[in-house]
């Protein structure tokens, strides 16, 4: 049995946030902000909560065996992040494509793996890999594709101030990267 990982400090970082207001030149205690501290204390342990969970608890035995071999596709899954370099959101969709050997996930399932990884401080690369090997270990899948679309709020709101880009990243594993036949299906129905 996997150890529960310990949740966070809620009073602790809303004391934290209460000292960055008042370094940013903001009065914590006016009215606007006098909850504020608590309030963004709760907001980031959700948008952490993928590193209290664990990929066996959030497939929770949803394996089903299934005769086919077929391409299994599930594509604009919502995803919501923080950029692990200025903890700012960035936002976008997930494409995932397997071909099973003898098991498939439930579908909700390849969703919720989906929100594990983006619920922490990321790189899109990196989750875009996190999620295909998951799926992987998971499924014992012949072949894993994953493709992900994301707005950066990093480089919207600063910095080179972008409006308009998007960054898009790729993983394939097993048949989807040898066989080019497997990974063009894949990205075909996806568009």
């Amino acid at each position: 049995m996997m150890k529960k990982k310990k949740e966070p400090n809620l009073t602790k970082i809303a004391s934290l946030v209460k000292s960055l207001l008042v370094e940013l030149g903001e009065d914590p205690s006016r009215e606007g902000l006098a909850k504020t501290p608590e309030r963004v204390a709760k907001a980031m342990s959700f948008l952490t909560r993928g590193y209290r969970q664990n990929l066996r608890s959030v497939v929770n035995g949803a394996k089903f065996t299934s005769g086919t071999n077929h391409m299994v596709i599930l594509k604009d899954i919502e995803l919501y992040s923080l950029c692990e370099h200025h903890m700012l959101p960035f936002y976008g969709k997930c494409a995932i494509g397997y071909i099973s050997k003898g098991k498939v996930l439930g579908v909700s399932k390849l969703a919720r793996i989906v929100d594990m990884y983006a619920r922490r401080l990321q790189i899109q690369e990196r989750m875009t890999e996190e999620i295909a090997n998951a799926i992987m270990k998971e499924s014992g899948a012949e072949g894993v594709g994953v493709v992900i679309k994301a707005r950066h709020l990093c480089m919207m709101m600063r910095g080179v101030e972008k409006q308009n880009s998007e960054m898009t990243t790729s993983a394939v594993l097993g048949s989807f990267r040898t066989d080019e036949k497997v990974r063009g299906e894949f990205l075909s129905l996806i568009k």
